[in-house]
């Protein structure tokens, strides 16, 4: 794993399956302990890096039904019964595969357990909230670059004799979303500080990667509409920006999944 740690080796997490993906207590992907190996059969989908990774972190079900039968096998690729799939064409994204995986009868050594049998919802969560931390700061990152990019068109475009920054209009609408992208960061940024202090966020950091998408959703778009057919284009960064934004709501956990977690959360 040092390969991976220096960037040499490629590792994907292979969790979502093609009949759900933020419901992890459902999977249905099963390794059945066989003296020293675990053989696996099921499939996964939507996996990101799927195609070039070279190691997998595969969740499978080791037990009964629900979050304690969970597990999580180290899977190398090339390993017998192992077969990555089809390449998927997505909206946005394009610099990074995703893929579908099969395991037919997939034989690992029993050595490649993370962690403890039955024990592996509790390693998935605590990656999930270091992931939605990860995809609330790229929220905002996209956010920041649909500003820029609106701010420089703002102060090049000209119409009616002068930029288009001067009008009120698009002066108000650049500092409302100058102001909505600073409050995301500085939220989001507290929980960081809180996630390496080793407190418990598990509320504040859902809300945080809905309040950064949110953000982002509404200044890529604005940036867009700002832009004008310029911003519809395909050599226009906003326009990729615009694609690429659509998926930070759904990865890491629906909006919907935190939502139930923030209010799950309050207690109620």
């Amino acid at each position: 794993m040092s390969q991976v740690l220096a960037g040499e080796k490629i590792m994907a997490l292979a969790v979502t399956e093609p009949s759900g993906g933020s419901d992890v207590t459902n999977l249905k992907t099963r390794a059945v302990r066989e003296g020293e190996y675990y053989r696996i059969n099921g499939s996964k989908t939507f996996i990101t890096s799927g195609v070039r990774a070279d190691y997998y972190t595969v969740a499978v079900r080791t037990g009964n039904e629900g979050f304690g039968g969970v597990s999580l096998l180290l899977v190398e690729k090339g390993t017998p019964g192992f077969t990555v799939g089809r390449k998927l064409k997505k909206m946005g994204w394009w610099a990074s595969d995703t893929a579908e995986l099969f395991f037919d009868d997939c034989l690992v050594p029993v050595e490649n357990l993370i962690g403890v049998e039955n024990a592996g919802f509790a390693c998935i969560m605590a990656n999930f909230q270091s992931e939605r931390l990860s995809l609330a700061i790229m929220a905002n990152m996209t956010a920041q670059l649909a500003l820029e990019e609106s701010m420089k068109w703002a102060r090049e475009r000209q119409a009616f004799g002068k930029p288009v920054g001067r009008f009120q209009v698009l002066k108000h609408r650049l500092a409302e979303m100058a102001t909505q992208l600073e409050v995301s960061r500085e939220f989001t940024y507290r929980q960081a500080v809180q996630m390496a202090a080793g407190r418990s966020v598990i509320k504040e950091i859902s809300m945080a990667k809905n309040f950064a998408t949110d953000i982002a959703d509404r200044l890529t778009y604005d940036a867009v509409q700002i832009m004008g057919g310029m911003g519809y284009m395909r050599e226009s960064l906003v326009e990729r920006l615009y694609r690429d934004n659509r998926i930070l709501s759904i990865g890491g956990g629906t909006r919907e999944i935190m939502n139930e977690i923030i209010a799950k959360q309050m207690g109620l």
